[in-house]
C-alpha cells in the first residue's frame, strides 16, 4: 500500500491543526503534489494500483489528481483525525489551555480520541481487503490522505496502537509505502518526497 500525504496549504504551513476545513493547496503545494508523481510510481514498480482512494478532502484529491492519479472513490475514512474544537488552532495555542497537551492524548473537545480514530482506520483497511477481494482485482493500493492520518494508519497496519503514529514524522507532499516482509506487516519507505525537504520534523 502506497500512502501519499496531500501537498502545503496554508494552515499546515502555519502548523495550525486541518481536519474537516476544506483547504486548497498552495501554490508550493501544487509542486509537491507534481513532484509526487515520480516518486509513487518508484514505489509502486512496474505494478499499476489495484485501486486508488483518497480523503474526501480537496488537498487530498486535488494531489492525486496533479500527481497523475485517478481516484476510484472518495472515502470519509480516509479523512484526517477530527480535531473538533481544536480546528484550527496550533499546538502552541491548545497548550496555553493544557501545557502537556498532544493529539495523541488529548483532549480533543467535540473530536475524536484516539479509540475512534483507531476504529476508523482499522474499519478503512477492511475495507480495502473487501473491494479487492470482490472485485477480484490484486495489486498495490494507492491512498492520498493526510499527515496524523497516514501515521495513524501505518500503526495500525503494523497492528500497534495509533498512538505510536507519534514516532513517524511525516511532511506534506510525502511518499510512504506499507508492505510485508516473511508475511509480517512492515513499513517499507517513509517520509520520501523529491527535495527531501521534510527532514526534520515540527512540532505540530
Amino acid at each position: 500500500m502506497v500512502l501519499v500525504r496531500h501537498g502545503e496549504t496554508e494552515w499546515s504551513r502555519s502548523g495550525q491543526h486541518t481536519g474537516n476545513s476544506d483547504i486548497a493547496l498552495t501554490e508550493f503545494g501544487e509542486r509537491q503534489a507534481r513532484a509526487a508523481g515520480p516518486l509513487i510510481r518508484a514505489a509502486l514498480g512496474s505494478a499499476a494500483p489495484a485501486l486508488v482512494l483518497s480523503s474526501p478532502r480537496q488537498r487530498a484529491w486535488r494531489t492525486a489528481e496533479l500527481a497523475g492519479f485517478e481516484v476510484e472513490d472518495r472515502v470519509s475514512d480516509a479523512a484526517e483525525w477530527d480535531y473538533g474544537d481544536l480546528e484550527g488552532l496550533t499546538s502552541a495555542e491548545i497548550r496555553r489551555q493544557w501545557p502537556d497537551w498532544s493529539v495523541w492524548s488529548g483532549p480533543i473537545p467535540g473530536g475524536e480520541d484516539a479509540a475512534a480514530v483507531s476504529a476508523r482506520f482499522d474499519r478503512l483497511l477492511a475495507t480495502i481487503t473487501d473491494r479487492l477481494e470482490s472485485s477480484g482485482r490484486s495489486g498495490p493500493v494507492l491512498v492520498f490522505s493526510h499527515g496524523h492520518a497516514i501515521r495513524c494508519l501505518a500503526a495500525r497496519w503494523l497492528g500497534d496502537p495509533v498512538t505510536l503514529g507519534r514516532q513517524f514524522w511525516l511532511g506534506t507532499g510525502a511518499v510512504c509505502s506499507l508492505g510485508y516482509e516473511h508475511g509480517l506487516p512492515v513499513v517499507l519507505h517513509w517520509n520520501i518526497d523529491g527535495a527531501l525537504s521534510s527532514i526534520g520534523g515540527t512540532d505540530r
